[in-house]
């Protein structure tokens, strides 16, 4: 049995992979930030052990895994879904707002996944996958630190996978476009109906249906598949 840890993975996207995960077989922690009673919650709804610290510390990375290691085993299969958002327009945009996003999105990805790396290589087995996001492919107004850090993700993910090929570690990255998480659907009607105006499918995403994506780019079928972006966003944008 395979050991997965899902970051940011107690709600929305991230609890739904994680769900999906535990369902299909594998051992599962999932970290989380600072919310300890939805963890709480999460834990006692699906028996999935939560881990909290902030993957913008390189640190605290490595105490949580090393803390998920003890308890469940080596990591095979890492999942970089945490992420936060300060939306501005770039002329209000201040050097904390920048810093903040990208140490999560984009940092968090490069402290998490070197904490695993090395092992995933040295078993000749591993699969990384990070939630980037339809932002990161096409931009948006108001999102620069997101957009450019989402972006990064892809970056990472088309270097690494080529260090990792041989050694049996696939990394790929999945963006999502609108989800009905209850970030987007706290977002005012008027405004949600304008976000489906615009996906060609005519609604939005369903979290499960990312799960469903990472668990197959997470599965023994997926070994050829490497380096790759997997744009889930119902047709609004195609690359």
């Amino acid at each position: 049995m395979r050991t997965a840890l899902v970051t940011g993975g107690t709600r929305g996207i991230g609890a739904a992979i994680a769900m999906a995960l535990k369902d299909a077989g594998y051992r599962v922690a999932a970290n989380y930030a600072g919310n300890e009673e939805a963890a709480a919650r999460f834990t006692e709804d699906t028996g999935i052990a939560t881990h909290r610290w902030s993957i913008a510390d390189y640190d605290e990375c490595a105490r949580g895994v090393a803390a998920v290691e003890a308890e469940l085993g080596p990591v095979d299969i890492l999942i970089n879904n945490a992420g936060i958002t300060r939306d501005v327009m770039f002329h209000k945009m201040t050097p904390q707002d920048w810093r903040a996003v990208v140490d999560v999105n984009l940092n968090g990805v490069f402290n998490m996944t070197h904490q695993v790396f090395a092992g995933m290589r040295e078993r000749k087995f591993g699969r990384i996958v990070s939630i980037s996001s339809i932002n990161g492919q096409k931009g948006q107004m108001g999102q620069v630190n997101y957009s450019a850090a989402k972006a990064g993700e892809i970056g990472f993910t088309k270097a690494l996978a080529q260090e990792g090929a041989r050694f049996g570690v696939t990394v790929n990255a999945i963006c999502p476009g609108y989800i009905a998480t209850d970030m987007v659907m706290a977002v005012p009607e008027a405004v949600r109906e304008k976000i489906v105006a615009q996906i060609p499918v005519g609604r939005l995403g369903e979290a499960a249906e990312i799960a469903r994506s990472v668990l197959f780019l997470a599965s023994d079928d997926a070994g050829f598949v490497t380096g790759s972006t997997m744009t889930v966003n119902g047709g609004q944008y195609i690359v």
